[in-house]
């Protein structure tokens, strides 16, 4: 395949000059000439929009970095946001593509691969919130008592993003998509957005970011494997279907393995110090760094496996249908998890519903988690799954699940009776301190449990399980649960 040096067609690669028209220069080039590899070779590029074209590969050769400018201090802007309308029922940042660092739209056939590096250095992780009316449920009820100004610094005004860049990549509807073999420091609001691609390999990536790390919206037929993301304040893997197309997408037939994300401090997983001086993310609940599927769930979710993962100083493993979607043919299986700053398995069917007049309240079923085992668990969290009044979650299977809990809960935690809150955004912690300290059930139907061993560090006064409005209820090898 032909390859085009982007400082034949002038990229500085010392980064005191903007690179970003000679490396789109080299783009177009490859492209006009039915395809190639553009190569970005050792040093540093400062840039602003880079354009990416179908039949092209963008290589990052080892010790090149792409450093995105700062509009602030080098004399240039980032691609308009795009104008989609109204936007009602996603962010900012999941409404636009081409505010970015690198953007690609309707394209096919485009790789970004490595060993080189893209640093984030002029990105904002801020944007504005959804224009959604009703509001509830827009926000954690973690975020409750911050003020309005508090709020207002995580939320810039949609005119102050004009200029800005807060995306390292995102593809809009882009088909057979190869990412692989580089590394993210600092990505702003999402170091990789994907939204209505397909036929997606994310392979051999390294992330440690701000924000969101890797978010597949509305997204088909795609491999996530042997990617390490760092996000101490959001997600660090999320399968979601949100309106940002201006339709509902499903999000289908999705493999996320041999992945590692956690929550360590900003930056010290790519420095190997792994810090833990930050306690909690801008949500006011501890740090995040999961595996998640949700919260924007417009479009169903199907077919989706998320095996031999690891995760670190994170919230643990998160599925949630809240706007509407259904959410089915799930498994989850062989994950570790060590140091759980919230629940290790939350399953959450709520009505949020942050959609057109008319959405109703999804559905969530056929759902396998098999082989977790999670290590010091905030005792807050247990484990739980929790549908709605005539809405359950329906036809789990817990097999062979592992969790160690810190311990420390009380006789009066035992007694505490948690809110529907049916319409509230989607956390563990919406329904407060749990009166159960190894698994909680609400609104369940058909839940077989095969081998649930748990334990406490300290001495805990709740009782090991809970349930109410639960049917069709096995339990199996698991006396803890079951002490008959």
């Amino acid at each position: 395949m032909q390859r085009f040096d982007v400082t034949a067609y002038g990229a500085a690669n010392h980064g005191k000059a903007l690179a970003h028209q000679g490396i789109n220069a080299a783009i177009l080039a490859a492209h006009q000439a039915g395809g190639g590899v553009v190569v970005v070779p050792a040093g540093r590029y400062l840039c602003f929009s880079i354009r990416l074209a179908s039949g092209v590969t963008l290589h990052l050769e080892a010790g090149a970095v792409i450093e995105a400018a700062d509009p602030a201090q080098h004399g240039g802007a980032y691609d308009r946001p795009e104008d989609n309308g109204e936007q009602l029922y996603q962010d900012f940042g999941h409404s636009h593509w081409h505010n970015s660092l690198i953007w690609g739209e309707k394209l096919t056939q485009i790789a970004i691969t490595g060993p080189g590096r893209i640093e984030g250095r002029g990105l904002t992780r801020n944007g504005p919130g959804s224009r959604w009316r009703a509001q509830s449920g827009e926000r954690p009820l973690s975020m409750q008592g911050m003020s309005p100004t508090q709020v207002a610094t995580l939320e810039t005004a949609h005119a102050g993003m004009i200029g800005l860049g807060n995306k390292a990549i995102a593809l809009r509807e882009c088909r057979q998509v190869t990412l692989s073999d580089f590394t993210i420091d600092r990505g702003g609001h999402f170091a990789i957005l994907a939204t209505g691609c397909s036929d997606m390999v994310l392979r051999d990536l390294t992330i440690d970011t701000q924000r969101d790390g890797i978010d597949l919206d509305c997204v088909q037929r795609c491999v996530v494997e042997h990617c390490r993301v760092n996000s101490p304040n959001d997600d660090a893997i999320v399968i979601k279907t949100s309106l940002a197309l201006g339709r509902i997408t499903p999000s289908e037939d999705i493999a996320v393995r041999h992945c590692t994300v956690s929550g360590f401090d900003l930056g010290t997983m790519l420095d190997g110090s792994q810090g833990r001086k930050q306690e909690l993310a801008p949500d006011q609940d501890h740090v995040t760094g999961r595996i998640k599927i949700g919260t924007e769930t417009n479009g169903d979710i199907r077919r989706i496996t998320i095996e031999d993962c690891h995760f670190q100083r994170s919230r643990g493993l998160a599925i949630e249908s809240v706007d509407g979607a259904v959410v089915e043919d799930i498994t989850a299986r062989r994950l570790t998890m060590d140091e759980v700053t919230t629940a290790p398995i939350f399953l959450r069917l709520g009505a949020r519903l942050r959609g057109p007049a008319g959405t109703n309240v999804g559905a969530m079923r056929r759902i396998l988690l098999e082989g977790i085992t999670a290590n010091r668990i905030n005792h807050h969290f247990p484990a739980a799954i929790a549908g709605l009044p005539g809405h359950p979650v329906e036809q789990v299977t817990m097999r062979d699940i592992h969790l160690t809990y810190q311990g420390g809960g009380t006789t009066e935690d035992a007694r505490l009776q948690p809110p529907e809150v049916a319409d509230a955004y989607p956390e563990p912690s919406m329904f407060g301190t749990l009166p159960a300290w190894a698994l909680w059930l609400r609104h369940v139907r058909s839940l077989t449990i095969d081998s649930f061993q748990a334990s406490h560090a300290t001495p805990d006064a709740r009782p090991a399980l809970i349930h109410s409005d639960v049917e069709s209820l096995s339990i199996t090898a698991s006396p803890l649960l079951d002490p008959r």
